[in-house]
């Protein structure tokens, strides 16, 4: 049994590919200056923005943020899990993946896994044969043409049918003890309450039928078969052909099948749509296949459970829209409800979501196959209705907002609500748009809210322990090396690994030899400081003047008209494009601890070039690929994208690495210690009847200043 791929030779193996030919053989690339660029194969666009960087060995779309290395670039085009992208790239190279050695209980595991799946693979294909046999599929092909399903559709889905009895699947699947209880954990077979467990078998080791300790779970049943992101059935919902209730029936959890994470109809709509640029979240399988049918091929359903926060994860993951279409009775509309609250703490900019609740007594089946596929796609364009009306229509029900009390009301019901959004521009408008629904100010919203959570993580905090933090003496507590009230926002597409990067080369730019033009910036380029390095100097400390550092001194001086990142992406950028840069810094953790994300990203590179010491950018990158963070994974790109300093024309600029490096840790250092003497200046303003001799002198040498 396999085990995973080690770390050495995925990097071995980056080391050795070329992603220029892995591109080209996909996507027609053309030379431009160092780069190659071509139309973007994963959004349309007809000005190419998308670029491969052959020193960097990554691609960059500066359209719709698509980046990876040469094993990403596979996964998303050829639409491959990794572990299948990483043996197609080796087999182009004539390399034989090697598989890290299991021990016993993650063999044991696997092995599990890998039986069950085989498993419910065969019990798919059983029930197609089923449902291409006529002597037992007679009603069911009927009723599938009288829902308007075709059989090229059915065969799409994988759609079959369990014919009436009990022990259909058992008699092909389940012929030993053995192997019904493999149905059983597979969630296709039950035990009989009467069984006691023990095995009836005849010679050669088969089960008596009559003597059976299980029977099947679906019987005349459709079958609609429930795939997981990489193709493999893993389980199974059914409809009833008769009256027998329920009338759906799904799979209950089993080892390979969790359905609060799975959606119905995900694969096949990503084998449909090179680009999903939306999903329609419905309710039922039949929902799904019937859209299908009218060439609405974006539709997914949950699987027998409310639309819950894993749901909305998995469905953002492969577009920025998402649409609830869901029926106009009660049920859909708790239903809406529920998705709504499970939505908002992933709206961040640039997501969408839309809920259509259809006129009462109509699903999406039964409402496709009486207006088109074109009609309800318009539809939806029509009268989809965004979060932010959603929202406020809902929780406005039965609320008189003309009234004080009603508007009170509004406010305590969507302020929870509102708080949940991540932070950013959506958040601000939504606050916004609460505020004059209300006439309260915004402010006096945020200040409710803030004070609430204030007041919960007091109660919290009394109910616990309080830590003792470790403080150096006369610091602030909290103050960290460099560390900044709030990290900045990252708006970059997620991160893949890189390429290679020559020792003390300033890394290539995404427009040939050039830092992007001028006019491709509305002011200072994106996340620029004009002069920002140096920065950060105590003005009361001559001797630590720009002017008068060692690096301005020893280093190439300062030009105005530049831009620079700020220090601790700067920082982030050096290290990407410079790995080597690692080995001046000893120790880490000063980072990793610091409350700043950016920091911490940093330091987590750091110790990542520390674990592995002579890793290139392109292997730096294959390491930095599961981390946790998503800003870090979308910030990644960006910044390795992008020359560290560009002129005011957009011109990339010349620099020293080594001495950036070191004025960006010289800045971070003053920063901090100026802010731990203004802490500390504080504390003495507020004692000033109780200050040693020593103490009184900082004072006044700080109001001199300030004079």
């Amino acid at each position: 049994m396999a085990g995973k791929i080690p770390q050495y030779f995925i990097d071995d193996l980056l080391a050795r590919a070329d992603i220029v030919p892995v591109v080209d053989s996909r996507v027609k690339l053309r030379k431009t200056g160092k780069n190659y660029s071509a139309c973007c194969p994963f959004h349309d666009e007809k000005t190419p923005s998308f670029t491969v960087s052959p020193d960097k060995q990554f691609y960059y779309c500066f359209g719709c943020g698509a980046s990876g290395n040469a094993v990403g670039f596979l996964m998303e085009y050829d639409r491959l899990p990794f572990p299948e992208a990483v043996e197609k790239l080796a087999a182009s190279l004539s390399l034989e993946v090697p598989r890290e050695k299991l021990d016993a209980g993650q063999l044991k595991r696997q092995q599990e896994s890998q039986s069950l799946y085989q498993l419910t693979e065969k019990a798919a294909e059983f029930y197609r044969e089923k449902l291409r046999d006529h002597k037992v599929s007679t009603p069911a092909i009927t009723y599938l043409k009288n829902r308007g399903l075709s059989g090229a559709i059915c065969k799409e889905f994988g759609i079959g049918l369990a014919p009436p009895g009990w022990d259909n699947l058992l008699n092909q699947l389940g012929t030993s003890a053995e192997k019904a209880a493999q149905l059983e954990l597979a969630g296709l077979a039950i035990r009989r309450q009467d069984s006691d467990g023990l095995s009836n078998h005849k010679e050669g080791g088969k089960v008596e039928p009559a003597k059976r300790h299980h029977y099947d779970r679906f019987r005349n049943r459709i079958m609609f078969p429930i795939r997981d992101q990489r193709g493999r059935t893993i389980a199974f919902g059914g409809r009833v052909l008769g009256d027998d209730k329920p009338k759906y029936l799904n799979s209950p959890e089993t080892p390979i099948f969790h359905k609060g994470r799975e959606l119905y109809g995900l694969w096949e709509a990503r084998q449909a749509n090179r680009e999903l640029k939306r999903l329609i979240v419905v309710e039922g399988y039949m929902d799904v296949v019937a859209l299908a049918q009218f060439d609405i091929r974006c539709a997914v359903a949950t699987l027998g459970t409310a639309c819950g926060e894993d749901h909305i994860q998995l469905a953002f993951r492969h577009t920025q829209e998402v649409v609830f279409c869901f029926d106009g009775d009660q049920a859909g509309r708790t239903a809406a409800r529920r998705a709504l609250e499970a939505g908002l703490p992933h709206m961040q900019d640039g997501r969408s979501l839309r809920f259509l609740l259809l006129p009462e007594g109509e699903d999406p089946d039964t409402l496709v196959r009486q207006i088109g596929g074109e009609r309800f796609d318009q539809l939806i364009d029509e009268q989809g209705r965004p979060l932010e009306d959603f929202l406020f229509d809902l929780l406005g029900e039965g609320i008189n907002i003309q009234t004080m009390d009603g508007r009170a009301r509004l406010s305590k019901a969507a302020a929870p609500l509102l708080d949940r959004l991540p932070a950013g521009v959506y958040r601000q408008l939504m606050f916004q748009q609460l505020a004059r629904r209300t006439g309260l100010e915004q402010d006096m919203l945020e200040e409710i809210i803030a004070a609430e959570k204030a007041r919960s993580a007091e109660l919290a905090r009394q109910s616990q322990p309080a830590p003792k933090p470790a403080a150096k003496p006369g610091s602030q507590p909290g103050s960290q090396p460099g560390s900044r009230p709030a990290a900045k926002p990252a708006s970059a597409p997620s991160a893949m690994p890189m390429a290679n990067s020559p020792a003390g080369e300033a890394a290539p730019l995404p427009y040939g030899d050039q830092a992007p033009p001028a006019e491709a910036y509305d002011g200072p380029p994106p996340d620029y400081d004009e002069n920002a390095i140096p920065q950060g100097y105590p003005e009361d400390s001559p001797e630590n003047s720009p002017e008068n550092s060692p690096a301005a001194q020893e280093g190439p001086r300062r030009r105005s008209g530049q831009y620079r990142l700020p220090a601790e992406r700067m920082l982030i950028a050096l290290l990407l494009h410079h790995p080597q840069l690692a080995e001046t810094i000893e120790d880490s953790g000063r980072f990793s601890a610091s409350n700043d994300a950016d920091l911490q990203l940093f330091g987590q590179i750091l110790q990542v070039l520390h674990q592995n010491p002579g890793l290139n950018s392109n292997q730096l990158f294959g390491r930095l690929l599961n981390l946790e963070s998503k800003e870090a994974r979308e910030l990644l790109p960006r910044l390795a994208m992008s020359h560290p300093i560009v002129g005011g024309q957009g011109q990339a600029m010349e620099y020293d690495p080594h001495t950036e490096f070191s004025d960006c840790l010289r800045t971070l250092d003053l920063t901090a210690e100026r802010e731990r003497k203004r802490g500390l200046l504080d504390q003495l303003k507020s004692n000033g009847n109780q200050l040693s001799a020593d103490q009184l002198a900082l004072l006044a040498q700080f109001r001199r200043k300030q004079d």
